[in-house]
């Protein structure tokens, strides 16, 4: 009996390993100059929504940022391609930025957390 729940507990901490990947670096936030302008994804960029751009997650994967100066977080959804500043992670909304208090930084560093597809 031991063996089987040393087997079966094995189990379940490997199955439950490596559903979520956590990256940290800089995130930056849209101009309002962009209000209108066409996303990767062929949306039309809203500074109200709460969305961001990635260099290669999918579209609508959804992910949460959290500042790391403050540990306020926010869930945005991928629809554009981006940052291409060396550095930088995300590229956020302005409703997202406005949440995580980073609106007159500009920049700031942030830990992402998104669910990992299945292989």
């Amino acid at each position: 009996m031991k063996k089987f729940l040393y087997l079966f507990v094995t189990i379940i901490v490997f199955t439950s390993c490596g559903k979520y990947v956590t990256k940290t670096g800089k995130a930056s936030y849209y101009s309002d100059n962009l209000r209108g302008n066409k996303t990767a994804n062929g949306e039309r960029y809203q500074p109200s929504e709460y969305t961001a751009a990635h260099k290669k997650l999918p579209f609508n994967t959804t992910v949460k940022v959290t500042n790391l100066n403050n540990n306020k977080t926010v869930t945005v959804r991928i629809n554009d391609r981006g940052p291409y500043v060396s550095g930088r992670i995300i590229d956020l909304s302005k409703a997202a930025a406005k949440e995580l208090g980073m609106l007159n930084s500009g920049v700031v560093n942030v830990k992402i957390k998104y669910k990992r597809k299945n292989q």
